[in-house]
């Protein structure tokens, strides 16, 4: 028998995210693969707790290469599955968003580059906390039907709908360097997302994207995010239902799963140091299209970073 698990029958063996070997101790690894098994901060549909797991099951379904670009992650660094952070105050919006700070705290004194499969899109502040904290703001590519930078909700400025808004507050995100991408939906108010407006972010609402595509939408945010370092958030919502039914704020007229790969293959070259994956919640999926759609998207933003981490390695050298 092969002794490599990603060529053996995808049924057998425990369930780790696409196959790879399970290290909490995240030391040594390129990249580490992280659950973040948390959705206190949503607003409406709950379930997103259970995203990590549903994916780690699906993503026994991803293959070595990617076909379309040659790319082959798990070949160009060391990866690992490093468990799940949580929280032992789930209860509490700002301790727990306080815990998972402290988890990604030791992922980044590890050296590890994360990878982060949530959970609700709260998540991504604590993350973004312990990643660039103390240093300059990065830039950020977001993908999502929502922009998420709302202020208070339901006496909260901490929800799943405005972690971007309290980053750029606290100097972890450069609006300018902000790309937000397939925004879309009703509102509440008109003046949902005027932080990101004000802040300078450039937003890419949906019917833009039908204007110019997806190929059109990755070249703004090349322009947008330029040579800087870059974090990926993509929101599964940003997805149509129809492709992704499993997330707690569905909007219709979205991406196809297609449109996503073609988007997300065309922001290579970006300089990628972390990214997230969140809003997959599998009490609402069907026939688990959500948790797979979900999987091979975190391959597209592992062959992201890895050919990041290749380049910074490469003019490190020089």
């Amino acid at each position: 028998m092969t002794s490599d698990p990603q060529t053996r029958p995808r049924y057998l063996g425990l369930p780790t995210f696409m196959r790879l070997p399970y290290a909490e101790d995240v030391s040594g690894a390129d990249i580490a693969v992280l659950g973040v098994p948390f959705d206190g901060g949503v607003s409406n549909r709950p379930g997103a707790r259970h995203g990590p797991r549903a994916i780690r099951d699906l993503s026994s379904m991803v293959r070595k290469v990617n076909q379309a670009t040659g790319a082959a992650p798990f070949d160009a660094a060391s990866i690992v599955d490093g468990g799940d952070i949580w929280t032992e105050r789930v209860y509490r919006l700002e301790d727990a968003h306080a815990d998972i700070q402290a988890g990604f705290a030791k992922v980044r004194e590890a050296g590890a580059v994360p990878l982060s499969v949530g959970g609700d899109h709260s998540i991504s502040l604590p993350i973004m906390r312990a990643l660039f904290s103390g240093g300059p703001p990065v830039g950020m590519v977001h993908i999502d039907a929502h922009c998420d930078t709302a202020d208070d909700d339901v006496g909260s400025r901490f929800h799943h709908g405005a972690p971007f808004s309290r980053a750029v507050e606290e100097g972890l995100l450069d609006p300018k360097r902000t790309a937000q991408i397939g925004i879309r939906g009703a509102l509440f108010q008109p003046d949902r997302w005027k932080f990101s407006y004000d802040a300078g972010m450039r937003v890419v609402p949906m019917e833009e994207v039908y204007e110019i595509g997806p190929k059109g939408a990755a070249a703004i945010a090349h322009e947008v995010v330029g040579d800087g370092p870059t974090y990926l958030s993509f929101d599964i919502d940003c997805l149509d239902p129809a492709f992704a039914p499993g997330t707690g704020t569905p909007e219709i007229g979205g991406f196809s799963t297609a449109e996503a790969l073609v988007l997300l293959r065309r922001l290579a070259g970006i300089d990628f140091v972390a990214g997230d994956l969140v809003e997959v919640s599998p009490p609402f999926d069907s026939a688990g299209i959500t948790a797979l759609a979900g999987a091979n998207i975190m391959f597209e933003i592992l062959c992201l970073l890895t050919a990041s981490l290749a380049a910074r390695r490469s003019a490190a050298a020089k």
